[in-house]
C-alpha cells in the first residue's frame, strides 16, 4: 500500500493513527521523502520544504489515513554538565558555529562530530555516546541550513 501524504494535521493526542512513520532527524528536515511505514506501507511525502516534521506530529495520506511521525533513535553524543554558567557557554560555542542542537536541563545533544567532542570536553563537559531521538531547536539553524558541515552527513542514508 502506497500513502501518499500532501497533509499536515499537526499534534492533536485526539486523532487516532492507523500507521507510524519513524524517521531520524535529516529525514524529519526534508519536504519531500520516501519512507516506509511500520507495517511496511510505502509513504511518499510531498509538503513544502523547510518545515522540519515535528516528533507526534499527525500526516494524513491522500486516501484518508492518519500517519503518525516517530522519532528513529539514532547515534547521538549527550554532553552533561553540573552548572549553569559551563552549560552557557557550551550552548554559546556550539550555537556560533550554527550546530544543530537539543538542549535540555544543563544538557545538551548534538550529531557526533570529533572537534566538537573535543571543545565540549575541555569546556568541562562530560561526554557520552548513545542512541537516542534527536530532536534538534528547530528555527536555530535554518541559517546555518546551506552549511557544508551539514552536507557530509547527507549521502549515508538512502
Amino acid at each position: 500500500m502506497t500513502l501518499e501524504v500532501y497533509q499536515r494535521l499537526g499534534r492533536d493526542a485526539q486523532i487516532n493513527t492507523e500507521f507510524r512513520l519513524v524517521l531520524n532527524h535529516l529525514q524529519r528536515d526534508k519536504g519531500r521523502l520516501r519512507a516506509r511505514a511500520c507495517d511496511g506501507s510505502e509513504v511518499r511525502i510531498f509538503l513544502e520544504r523547510g518545515k522540519p516534521l515535528q516528533v507526534g506530529e499527525i500526516l494524513r495520506s491522500q486516501c484518508g489515513k492518519n500517519i503518525e511521525v516517530c522519532g528513529a533513535e539514532e547515534p547521538v553524543t549527550t554532553a552533561r554538565c553540573a552548572d549553569w554558567e559551563t552549560f552557557s557557554r557550551a550552548c554559546y560555542h556550539l550555537g556560533n558555529r550554527h550546530v544543530k542542537l537539543q538542549v535540555g536541563e544543563r544538557w545538551l545533544r548534538i550529531v557526533p562530530d570529533h572537534v566538537l567532542e573535543e571543545m565540549l570536553e575541555l569546556l568541562g563537559l562530560q561526554l557520552q555516546h548513545e542512541n537516542a531521538v534527536f530532536i534538534p531547536e528547530s528555527g536555530a539553524y535554518s541559517a546555518g541550513h546551506a552549511h557544508a558541515h551539514d552536507d557530509t552527513h547527507e549521502h549515508h542514508h538512502h
